[in-house]
């Protein structure tokens, strides 16, 4: 009996310092199951062959907003990483963006042919996509394409895990995704 009172006694007092927390263990689990962080991203290797930036949009989802940087050609290099202030490529000019935290998606794609014609060429550098209504993306703007590389600076309500990952296809063609969950 002393024993089970002492026992009762340890795990009472135990509770009391919050060591144990009764029912805690639901509030450990991730949100939506997303398990992602909030550090740099990259993907590193030659493409395949010549490939150009065509367009540039985003969805929203029940846990995140998506955003996807559509290539023609097969690549296999981006860089993506929470930045104090997204800077213009080439340039080095500050890009202003709304939101709390700034993500930098760097894409080695140009956004122009061989012959230097553009092939993406957004009707405004600072909206390139209607943000209005989502839950984490504030706006997304064009930092500019210069030797061979892409820039966008995508701005977000808080630094909030993300993940960036490529859909091939169809034919010859890459997505770069980027999903910032609505919440940690």
């Amino acid at each position: 009996m002393k024993k089970l009172f002492s026992s009762s006694a340890a795990l009472l007092l135990a509770v009391g310092a919050g060591l144990v927390v009764p029912g805690s263990v639901g509030a450990t689990e991730p949100y939506c199951g997303i398990t992602w962080g909030s550090t740099g991203e990259q993907s590193v290797s030659s493409p395949l062959n010549e490939t150009y930036l065509v367009d540039v949009r985003a969805g929203r989802h029940e846990c995140f907003d998506r955003l996807v940087v559509d290539i023609e050609g097969f690549t296999g290099t981006y860089s993506v990483e929470y930045v104090d202030e997204v800077t213009g490529i080439g340039s080095g000019l500050p890009i202003p963006l709304r939101g709390d935290a700034e993500l930098s998606i760097l894409v080695e794609s140009p956004a122009y042919d061989e012959d230097g014609d553009p092939t993406y060429d957004p009707d405004d550098q600072q909206e390139l996509v209607d943000t209005t209504g989502y839950e984490t993306f504030r706006q997304v703007a064009w930092a500019g394409s210069f030797e061979g590389q892409s820039k966008i600076g995508l701005g977000v309500r808080a630094r909030l895990p993300f993940r960036t990952f490529f859909l091939t296809g169809p034919g010859e063609t890459t997505r770069v995704v980027v999903d910032v969950a609505h919440r940690w």
